[in-house]
């Protein structure tokens, strides 16, 4: 009789065994980050693929970034990232005003917010006697090749911080 009740007490100590890892991982799954979480921290962005005096929108933890291709006629900036011989402006979409998100105008050279008529220029520089009071901010980034990583601090973004060419983001 000993040995039933030992095979008993036995299946019944693995089965609460494998119970308790079957909700430790369930409990485990349900802390983890979501995929579509982690793949807002870092969004890479192929700035080969830019082309000039067009800009691209991208999203970077639901903030729209904007990517400018530069002409050599845009007027350079040392706020300008600079990958061999293209000049990018690289910035958050948002007004530093109110947080509206200014319109590109190709025509003006400006990015023109209509919440309340602040103008950006092409380095993303207030234009004085405007509302906004500082520029627009510059994400996080780390360049790899002509590939630009949001969410990183790399050298160059570190030395923007430094120089004071942007907020920390």
């Amino acid at each position: 009789m000993s040995t039933r009740r030992d095979f008993m007490g036995m299946a019944l100590g693995g089965f609460t065994a494998i119970g308790a890892i079957g909700g430790l991982y369930a409990a485990k799954r349900t802390w983890d980050p979501l995929p579509s979480v982690k793949a807002a921290g870092f969004t890479t962005i192929d700035l080969s693929e830019a082309k000039t005096g067009q800009m691209i929108t991208e999203k970077w933890r639901g903030k729209p970034i904007f990517v400018l291709k530069k002409s050599s006629e845009m007027e350079a900036h040392e706020r300008d990232i600079v990958i061999g011989d293209d000049r990018y402006h690289v910035s958050i979409g948002l007004c530093t005003h109110l947080g509206c998100i200014p319109a590109y105008k190709p025509e003006e050279k400006i990015f023109n917010c209509a919440c309340h008529g602040g103008k950006f220029d092409l380095s993303g520089i207030n234009l004085p006697g405007l509302p906004p009071s500082v520029p627009l901010d510059i994400p996080p980034f780390k360049l790899e090749g002509t590939k630009m990583v949001l969410g990183e601090q790399g050298e160059e973004y570190k030395q923007m911080l430094a120089d004071g060419l942007t907020r920390k983001a």
